[in-house]
C-alpha cells in the first residue's frame, strides 16, 4: 500500500507522517520509492492480511523484482534522511541505473535504512 507525495523533503515527511498514522509502526514493513522519471516518491508498507487500502486512503501495487546496488546507512533521524539523496547520487556514479524502476528504501529500523537502486541486468 502507497501514498504519493511530490520529491519535496516537507512533502515525503508530511507523507510518512500520514502513513504512520494510518497503519500504525508495529510489525510493519516501511518502503520509499522514487520514481526518477515522474519525479513522484511513495511512502510505502507492506500489505498485511485484512488491510483495506481503500478504506485506509491508499492505493495499492508491487514494487517491481530486479537487480538492485544496495548501500545501507546507519544513523540517527532525521540526519540519517539527510543522506539518503546524496548517497543515491553517489551510487549513480557508480553503476549503471535502470531507470525503467523505481529507487527503493527499505526501513530495516528506526536507524538503518537499506537504499537499493535499480541496475540493468
Amino acid at each position: 500500500m502507497f501514498l504519493r507525495t511530490r520529491d519535496e523533503p516537507v512533502e515525503i515527511g508530511r507523507g510518512w507522517e500520514r502513513l504512520e498514522a494510518v497503519v500504525g509502526l508495529r510489525g510493519r514493513k516501511f518502503f520509499g520509492a522514487f520514481d526518477p522519471s515522474t519525479r513522484e516518491y511513495r511512502a510505502c508498507v507492506q500489505v498485511r492480511e485484512g488491510d483495506d487500502p481503500a478504506a485506509l486512503g491508499l492505493e495499492s501495487g508491487t514494487l517491481p523484482g530486479g537487480r538492485y546496488l544496495r548501500a545501507r546507512l546507519r544513523g540517527e533521524p532525521p540526519e540519517v534522511y539527510e543522506r539518503i539523496g546524496p548517497t543515491f547520487e553517489a551510487m549513480v556514479e557508480t553503476a549503471r541505473p535502470d531507470r525503467t524502476r523505481p529507487s527503493l528504501e527499505l526501513y530495516r529500523r528506526r536507524n538503518e535504512i537499506d537504499l537499493l537502486l535499480p541496475v540493468v541486468e
